[in-house]
């Protein structure tokens, strides 16, 4: 086995299959404090700090007996676009993972894989922008990082909620009364 990568992972965001999204939302914004920060009809994404999202809700949960609650667990990575490329080599190389795909959503560059016992998780650079979410694309990893960077950019520009990380998170600390 190839030795693991040193990705600096920290814990992100879960997005949580539910079986009514407007009770989800309600209870969460209204008794833990959450705000709700996107969405559409079919995912809804909350947070109580700048950061896009910490909680996502997607409608599909069985209405009777067990079932999967959890979509995938996020990890965002302090690494950079050739350490997500290596992550990418890695797990393609590995037997163990499967349905690994490369995608963007415009803010950040992701690498999607089930695990052994397949379980969805998602490693994630920023990108240096925000964009209204929910949005995904393919992500080329065999692209050079200027050209992802021009791609993504020219891929996302016109969409709603545009903007520089920064500018996003500056406004978002606003909102939310902070001093930053």
């Amino acid at each position: 086995m190839p030795p693991s990568l040193k990705l600096g992972l920290t814990p992100s965001h879960t997005v949580v299959f539910v079986r009514d999204l407007d009770e989800m939302v309600r209870f969460y914004t209204e008794v833990l404090g959450f705000e709700v920060t996107d969405g559409s009809p079919e995912v809804v994404f909350i947070s109580q700090g700048v950061s896009h999202h910490q909680l996502a809700f997607v409608p599909g949960r069985d209405s009777v007996g067990k079932s999967n609650t959890i979509d995938h667990t996020a990890y965002v990575s302090s690494g950079t676009l050739d350490d997500l490329r290596a992550l990418y080599e890695m797990l393609r190389a590995d037997e163990r993972v499967t349905e690994i795909e490369p995608k963007t959503h415009g803010n950040t560059w992701s690498v999607y894989f089930a695990d052994p016992e397949g379980n969805g998780v998602e490693v994630f650079i920023e990108t240096p922008w925000h964009v209204q979410q929910p949005q995904v694309k393919p992500l080329d990893l065999t692209l050079s990082n200027e050209e992802i960077e021009a791609t993504t950019r020219a891929a996302f520009a016109g969409e709603p909620g545009f903007c520089d990380i920064a500018d996003y998170r500056k406004q978002r600390a606003g909102q939310l009364g902070l001093a930053r």
